[in-house]
């Protein structure tokens, strides 16, 4: 009997993972798996002769089906933008250049994809077919190659002739929102208020509210973060500019104003939803658009009890849910007018049906849709992450046995935004960034890091992106394994998540707001917005004395706030589990 070949561990694990991809129908057999593996010639069960290699499942599964797919940028673009963080200077920009065009984000004649006209009588395979030739031919008339094969990071994207920003090139999270879309009486548009202007796309606007006909409220949410006088502002541009859409300011994590002594700060998620500040306002905004076709008393009562717990400070757990519908959390939508073969436009769709308020959840990566979905039900049903991409597909959840709240995956609109703010808004996964120092730049030229962040002075004439990624490695210590140089990668990747978080607060402007500040300040509205969040984001101050990690996932750690010192403390940025 021949002696058997050495097998390693190394080579048996991927034989087993071979094993379950070819079992799931995701790849062909592997090499480890063949005649001169440890196991054999074929697979037990195999009823081929030896030499034959297995027939191949038919692909079931994608593990990078709903990954997020941005353009990225060409090995020449990094280089150069490498080259001038280290070479240009970083100029300070007056308060004005904090203003933020809508404009100037999403001009005239970008669009996004729509979803060709169907019907229920069409085979899978035909409808695929047609959402794959008329997204193609979108990316064609953007001037972007539908077989390229996108990257992760923003930067020049690959093909693109119109100067676009990065966008989402992954049909399947397109086909997530039109499901949505198509199942909503009611859209939220979700919005982070720090930077409006990059949440609210206009061509959505005006899909949901002419051509679908349905209800819409644009969200502010994390308002918490942004001075009252800047949130006000950009509720009033947004009313004037979508009318028929309704502004509803929103908060997940409000908080008392710091006061001298000890105090606890809060949580942001798990566990406190209960305490966020907008649900009565979206309860409100919700009636008058559904008036009396939909009995929202029960959403009410449901309201009223949870703010009558918290007036109470009683630790009671939540109440069980009202009984849901027969047919689980998700059901599927049936068109009863179309028949087969025949193309129903989705604006023909039934409203509420089966008296059923169906309530959509949409906008960009990392604006707090799962957060907001989260609040309204009073408890953690979604997993929420300060990473973008966490949800992948939509799902439904019953708030009351006549209200439901649908989920979808964010979605980056073809814009012309800078990249670095799309980067600063938290739109990309800042472990992925290939190019972390330009967003540094944009962030250092319109806020005063040095004397922030308490950093040393500069070796050079002036500061420029890598100068003060190099300064924050050093003061935090980050250093690299081999040589033990300062490790400027991590310190960018540190900052933008301290800028993503609202440590670093980078709130921008209105148009024309830097000649009207005194007008917002005082405005009645702005001591309303100051008031229903607590005060927690009346101070100018550009950073947020917050306490988190720097990890993507998890929740953040309850946190003492000591007393106020006349001498400047060079650690205020960071928290007890990073010192």
């Amino acid at each position: 009997m021949p002696r058997k070949l050495p097998f390693s561990a190394k080579r048996k694990k991927q034989q087993l993972r071979d094993r379950r991809e070819r079992k799931r129908g995701d790849a062909p057999a592997g090499p480890a798996s063949g005649p001169g593996s440890r196991s054999g010639s074929r697979e037990r069960g195999g009823d081929g002769p030896p030499g034959d290699p297995p027939s191949e499942p038919p692909r079931r599964h994608d593990p990078g089906r709903f990954r997020l797919q941005l353009g990225g940028p060409r090995a020449e673009a990094l280089e150069r933008s490498r080259r001038r963080a280290q070479e240009e200077l970083l100029e300070p920009l007056p308060e004005s250049a904090l203003e933020l065009e809508p404009d100037s984000v999403y001009g005239h004649g970008l669009d996004f994809p729509r979803r060709p006209p169907w019907s229920f009588g069409m085979s899978p395979e035909e409808l695929r077919q047609r959402e794959e030739a008329a997204f193609g031919d979108f990316l064609r008339a953007l001037g972007d190659t539908p077989g390229d094969t996108p990257g992760d990071t923003p930067g020049d994207s690959r093909g693109d002739s119109r100067g676009l920003a990065p966008f989402e090139h992954n049909l399947e999270t397109w086909r997530q929102l039109w499901r949505v879309l198509e199942m909503s009486d009611i859209v939220l548009l979700i919005a982070d208020a720090r930077h409006p202007a990059l949440g609210v796309p206009p061509s959505l606007c005006s899909h949901v509210t002419r051509d679908l006909a349905k209800g819409l409220i644009l969200i502010l949410n994390k308002v918490d973060l942004t001075p009252p006088a800047v949130a006000t502002a950009w509720s009033h541009l947004l009313r004037a500019r979508h009318g028929p859409a309704r502004v509803v300011p929103f908060s997940t994590s409000p908080g008392p104003p710091p006061a001298p002594g000890l105090q606890k700060r809060q949580r942001r998620g798990g566990g406190r939803w209960g305490s966020a500040v907008g649900p009565r306002l979206l309860l409100e905004a919700c009636e008058e658009i559904v008036g009396g076709a939909v009995d929202l008393s029960s959403w009410r009562a449901r309201l009223e009890r949870a703010e009558q717990r918290r007036e109470d400070d009683e630790d009671e757990e939540d109440e069980e849910d009202e009984e849901e519908p027969p047919g689980g959390e998700e059901e599927e939508e049936e068109e009863e007018g179309a028949g087969p073969g025949g193309v129903a436009p989705p604006r023909q769709w039934e409203r509420y049906r089966h008296g059923v308020l169906t309530l959509g959840c949409v906008g960009l990566p990392n604006a707090g849709k799962s957060s907001v979905l989260n609040a309204v039900l009073g408890r953690s049903a979604v997993g929420v992450s300060r990473a973008p991409g966490r949800t992948r597909y939509f799902q439904t959840h019953f708030l009351t046995a006549t209200v439901r709240l649908c989920d979808c995956p964010g979605l980056v609109f073809p814009s012309r935004a800078p990249p670095e703010l799309q980067v600063l808004a938290g739109v990309y996964p800042i472990a992925q960034l290939q190019d972390p120092y330009s967003a540094v730049g944009f962030l250092g030229s319109r806020l005063a890091l040095p004397p922030l962040l308490q950093l040393r002075p500069p070796s050079g004439p002036g500061w420029t992106a890598w100068e003060l990624c190099e300064a924050w490695a050093e003061q935090r210590g980050y250093k690299t394994a081999r040589a033990a140089r300062n490790d400027v990668a991590r310190a960018a990747n540190g900052l933008l998540r301290m800028a993503a978080e609202g440590r670093i607060r980078l709130c921008l402007r209105p148009p024309g707001y830097s000649l009207q500040k005194e007008h917002w300040e005082l405005h009645p509205d702005t001591a309303a917005m100051a008031a229903m969040t607590g005060g927690g984001a009346s101070a100018p101050s550009p950073a947020r004395a917050a306490s988190s990690t720097e990890d993507d996932d998890g929740e953040e750690p309850e946190e003492a706030t000591p007393p106020p010192s006349p001498a400047p403390n060079p650690f205020a940025l960071l928290g007890e589990d990073e010192c």
